[in-house]
């Protein structure tokens, strides 16, 4: 029997004093279950030296780098999604000072205006997701968008996407791609006014929000660190070129929504096309169909899987751990000191699955050592789901997590 160190109760909000989890560039756009920045702070700061180099192999939002800058180290950051490249380039464009800001805000409004072309993303649905009235203005407002050559482009584009999926019939409210009744009434208000004319005051104000989460970030005086960005990647087929510190990563969830689906509109609008944007949903965990052949070395693991009776679980589940554990066991050769792994119990079948208990026990069968696991108790977290909502991985309602997992293990 494999012995795991014992589980710590912690609050990270209140072990690490921050703002706030929607500080900065932390708070810059929605994106699906976000680390919080203070569990990454707390562990550069309890565990990390400031030559390390950290690196997050599902690096979704970013803000394993926007924590690590802060630190002051070094750090490498992979995701299948591409716009993880945008929200970080954003993050470091260089704003000015605030009282450039209206009159820099003021002169791109009056570009967008311009009647110099019209852009559509290469979308199938794009009729379904968006009435007719507002594309003539969305396409010339994004041809003018993606012809600029201004150093802020990568903020007013986050601001952008965000006005854009307002006047869309998609919730802005939830983060998977969802045609709600709120959303429909919403478009037809918005159509029965001078949509053009609001169009433009809401973008002014998003920018506004955007530059203000900019200048908040400059207030913790984030170090400027060597990085690297990697999307579109692969983490099941990828390598490290090099030796890394530490890895501190979230990996998708068991039962989560597509994480592509979740920023697919937007991917479309940032010119990305519809055969790459499925090629990427095909490679999510745990909805890919191509899954290594990988031991998982738990008897936790063994137990639950003989124990749930859908054929359709016991695959989603199989798939699931199987690639997570490929993917952390190969990258972990190259992992000098430690490994955080931050997961969330699940249920499936009303059985509960200690994510983290089974990779604490795979790991330690590999010589690791497993040196504690802090709980968290979920303050609140707003992720796919809305009330009621059918998981598509499950075919079963979505429940709230009540507590969130660190593994800490260590050579």
């Amino acid at each position: 029997m494999l012995t795991k160190a014992p589980k710590v109760e912690i609050s990270f909000r209140e072990v690490y004093s921050f703002p706030s989890t929607n500080y900065g560039a932390f708070g810059l756009f929605r994106y699906p279950a976000k680390f919080i920045p203070q569990v990454v702070l707390y562990i550069l700061r309890e565990y990390a030296e400031s030559q390390d180099t950290i690196f997050d192999p599902f690096a979704g939002y970013g803000t394993v780098g926007f924590a690590s800058r802060i630190a002051g180290n070094r750090y490498e950051l992979w995701d299948l999604n591409p716009i993880l490249e945008l929200i970080h380039r954003a993050v470091l464009v260089e704003a000015g000072s605030e009282k450039d800001i209206a009159k820099l805000i003021d002169n791109v409004i009056v570009e967008l205006k311009k009647d110099k072309g019209y852009f559509y993303p290469d979308w199938s649905n794009l009729g379904y997701w968006f009435p007719e009235e507002f594309l003539e203005l969305l396409g010339k407002v994004w041809f003018n968008a993606h012809a600029t050559d201004i150093p802020q482009k990568p903020a007013l584009l986050l601001a952008l996407l965000k006005v854009t999926r307002y006047f869309s019939y998609s919730d802005e409210k939830v983060y998977k791609l969802y045609k709600s009744k709120r959303a429909k009434a919403k478009v037809e208000t918005l159509l029965s006014t001078d949509y053009r004319r609001g169009f433009y005051s809401i973008l002014r104000k998003e920018l506004l929000n955007t530059f203000t989460k900019l200048f908040e970030f400059r207030k913790l005086k984030p170090k400027d660190v060597d990085f690297s960005i990697k999307t579109g990647i692969d983490a099941l087929s990828q390598d490290l070129d090099r030796e890394v510190d530490i890895l501190i990563t979230s990996p998708p969830y068991l039962q989560a929504q597509e994480y592509i689906r979740s920023t697919k509109l937007e991917l479309f609008w940032l010119g990305y096309s519809e055969s790459f944007i499925k090629k990427l949903s095909s490679k999510e965990i745990p909805y890919r169909k191509d899954v290594p052949d990988v031991s998982v070395q738990s008897d936790i693991y063994e137990s639950i899987r003989t124990m749930i009776s859908s054929r359709k679980l016991v695959s989603m589940y199989e798939r699931y751990f199987k690639s997570t554990i490929h993917v952390l066991e190969r990258l972990s050769r190259k992992v000098r000191k430690k490994m955080f792994v931050f997961v969330g119990p699940v249920q499936v079948e009303n059985i509960k699955v200690p994510i983290d208990d089974i990779i604490a026990e795979h790991f330690i069968s590999l010589g690791w050592k497993h040196e504690k696991t802090y709980v968290d108790r979920v303050k609140s977290r707003a992720m796919f789901n809305t009330r009621d909502a059918i998981n598509p991985a499950s075919g079963r309602k979505n429940t709230r997590m009540e507590t969130e997992h660190l593994v800490v293990l260590s050579r």
